[in-house]
């Protein structure tokens, strides 16, 4: 491709296009502090608080979203997740860079660039060992609490299997940081009775609450011990990723004999694994209501469609996609149930197939309750979705059949410590949504009334609905 010539891509009205949505982005949401309320960040690496001195590692490391570009660019995987130098992986990056056009991946690119480093050079081969050095330096005296703060976060939710014993938590807790960094339950190993790593999971869980687990009481009885444990270490939430939500109808008795069955290491069927799941996962619904915890269902991702890669490079190496299941029936089951007996959480739901859209957003208006607006969340657009036009489609299907002055606003659900312009580039696209609406007579020409609305969408909803401690 040839060379990309322009000098300063990202400007300050960058995605705003009139000056309502200059005025709504500039005087009312550029500002607001960020909640993150869900990404993979290590919270290792926040506790120790070392710089990332190498943008390679910081941008690149875990990056699938980057890694699915490369290899479409059809970039040597030992360039991408291979033993290839940092620099070397970091050109092959900026060798791909002028192919994203078009794609999110190049605006987030040059964002973050611009964010944390004051870089306005399009990254391509011509400006590769020049932007490298120069983030380096940067970086060099960066640790990831500055980074964090420089973006204004305020609250991080990291993602943590309920076998971790939040030491790193506890560390950061001790520290004197401006983000406050609180865990999140993701018991997902807990439903998949048919992995082959099923039991080894359990002799971990054993040996994390120290007695034995023989049958359904008893994980019953671990699995409460470690959400105590959350609970007296600041978590709020909660989270699965989930083909589908499991609402099979079951009995305890049942689910109890096909846990048995497993730990016996005898075969279980489809049939009597979504019993256990649909078992657990209610009883888990349970117990984050008893807490006042929030809920999150990440739905419908195809994970692992390459075998060759999930055995060389393991999951959540960039060969997941949209699966085309059919969640209304599921979810309403599962959510009645639980409303109509009373412990129905808080819930935000995401899913990441636009042609259910509408199934998700109508299915988060069946259960309200009096005295907590916005109970029910159809989340962020997520993964896939995460760009302009699914950003776009989300906001104006929720404007259509809920209310999005209640919503929660956006999260990063992101590995890396750069990604936090993703909450600037929603909110711009925000801003600018809502200001074409004020042009075309849609909604009154308001600005501190639809300036109000935005800053509670990307900040002070997500403040009431969490109640972070």
């Amino acid at each position: 491709m040839s060379q990309l010539h322009t000098k300063a891509f990202i400007t300050n009205n960058f995605l705003l296009q009139s000056k309502e949505a200059e005025t709504l982005y500039h005087t009312y949401a550029k500002d607001m502090p960020v909640i993150d309320y869900h990404n993979h960040l290590s919270p290792k690496q926040i506790a120790e608080n070392k710089p990332i001195a190498n943008i390679t590692d910081a941008w690149l490391r875990g990056d699938h979203y980057k890694w699915r570009g490369m290899r479409t660019n059809g970039i040597d995987e030992k360039f991408i997740t291979g033993d290839a130098s940092k620099k070397e992986k970091f050109e092959k990056w900026a060798e791909t860079v002028p192919y994203t056009l078009k794609n999110p991946l190049f605006h987030w690119t040059q964002l973050e660039l611009k964010r944390y480093f004051d870089i306005d050079e399009m990254l391509q081969p011509a400006t590769s060992a020049g932007i490298y050095n120069k983030a380096n330096l940067v970086l060099a005296s960066k640790t990831p609490a500055d980074l964090l703060k420089d973006m204004k976060v305020e609250v991080v939710c990291t993602t943590d299997d309920p076998t971790d014993p939040l030491e790193y938590h506890q560390q950061i807790a001790r520290q004197n940081i401006f983000t406050k960094v609180y865990p999140t339950f993701r018991p997902d190993a807990l439903l998949l009775i048919q992995s082959n790593t099923f039991k080894d999971y359990l002799k971990k869980l054993e040996a994390c609450v120290g007695f034995s687990i023989d049958n359904l009481d008893d994980l019953l009885k671990a699995v409460q011990s470690r959400v105590d444990y959350f609970d007296q270490h600041g978590c709020r939430l909660s989270d699965y990723g989930l083909e589908q939500i499991y609402s099979n109808n079951f009995t305890v008795s049942a689910a109890d004999q096909t846990l048995k069955k497993s730990l016996k290491g005898e075969s279980i069927t489809n049939d009597e694994a979504n019993v256990y799941a649909s078992c657990m996962l209610y009883k888990l619904s349970k117990m984050y209501h008893d807490k006042g915890w929030v809920q999150q269902f990440h739905l419908g991702a195809l994970r692992n469609n390459n075998s060759r890669l999930l055995q060389e490079v393991g999951a959540d190496s960039g060969c997941d996609s949209i699966g085309d299941f059919s969640h209304g029936t599921a979810m309403s089951r599962f959510f009645n149930r639980l409303d109509a007996e009373g412990c129905l959480s808080k819930t935000i739901v995401y899913n990441l197939n636009p042609s259910q859209n509408e199934v998700f957003a109508t299915m988060m208006g069946n259960y309200s309750e009096a005295g907590i607006p916005g109970k029910m969340q159809w989340g962020a657009a997520w993964w896939f979705l995460d760009q302009k036009d699914g950003i776009e489609k989300q906001l104006e299907t929720l404007s259509n059949v809920g209310l999005l002055s209640r919503f929660i606003g956006m999260l990063t659900d992101s590995r890396s410590f750069l990604s936090f312009p993703r909450h600037e580039y929603f909110r711009r696209i925000l801003c600018n949504v809502m200001a074409d609406d004020m042009k075309k007579g849609l909604i009154p020409n308001d600005i501190p009334l639809i300036g109000k609305m935005i800053q509670d969408i990307c900040y002070h909803n997500a403040v009431a609905y969490f109640d972070f401690k």
